[in-house]
């Protein structure tokens, strides 16, 4: 991939972010970082960023804040929360907002590149797909579920591993490639880390009521259609 992304970045821990943002800057995206909520609001409309990375606790103005603004301008710009407070609630009103993603700290700088170069980067044949599952049109690069002129975004894990399931329509797709496909390895954690999106992927699925996401015991999930 040979990135072109701008990206606005805003976190009030300068130490880190700056880290973080020499971390990028090293990887060939242009990153401006901005120091709270309120200064990368007035660089939004300045650089006109493909990606916006938020910080959820900043003083002046929040995260959520600052999302909630942008999208006021904005619904294609990707929006990724990187915040410290993992709380179920917090990531709903993330996922509420229009985030595409919401990683919690402390995280691997390669992880957030790896969803960056998946998500922003020259997509191929496969990314680029549009999945017809039922009444749904799932936009795979762009995390969207769109029904006539309601438009669902999803996390990337979640568009992660609805993509396989998407793949392989009434069938059941294992546990162990599900992890290892999404999350590189099927340790304990992130199995459950794996139930908990597929429960948010049922709620996404649930306007089309022909769709299930079937648990299939001990082997995995089926996503049935009809």
């Amino acid at each position: 991939m040979k990135p072109s992304l701008k990206i606005l970045f805003a976190d009030d821990d300068i130490k880190y972010a700056l880290l973080l943002k020499d971390f990028l800057t090293h990887n060939g995206y242009n990153v401006t970082y901005a120091g709270n909520g309120r200064i990368a609001l007035d660089l939004f409309n300045e650089i006109k960023p493909g990606l916006v990375l938020l910080d959820v606790n900043m003083p002046e103005m929040n995260g959520f804040e600052v999302a909630r603004e942008i999208r006021a301008k904005d619904n294609k710009v990707l929006i990724f929360f990187l915040t410290d407070r993992s709380d179920k609630n917090d990531r709903l009103k993330g996922f509420q907002l229009k985030g595409n993603d919401y990683l919690a700290k402390p995280f691997y700088p390669e992880e957030l590149l790896a969803r960056i170069e998946e998500r922003l980067g020259n997509p191929s044949e496969t990314n680029q797909k549009i999945y017809k599952i039922g009444n749904i049109s799932f936009h795979y690069t762009t995390n969207e579920l769109i029904t006539g002129n309601t438009k669902t975004i999803i996390t990337s894990r979640q568009a992660d591993i609805l993509r396989l399931l998407a793949e392989n329509i009434n069938e059941t797709v294992s546990r162990e490639l599900l992890l290892n496909k999404v999350w590189g390895t099927d340790n304990y954690t992130n199995s459950l880390a794996l139930n908990v999106q597929i429960t948010y992927l049922r709620r996404a699925l649930q306007s089309d009521k022909s769709l299930k996401i079937v648990s299939v015991v001990r082997k995995g999930y089926m996503l049935s259609v009809g």
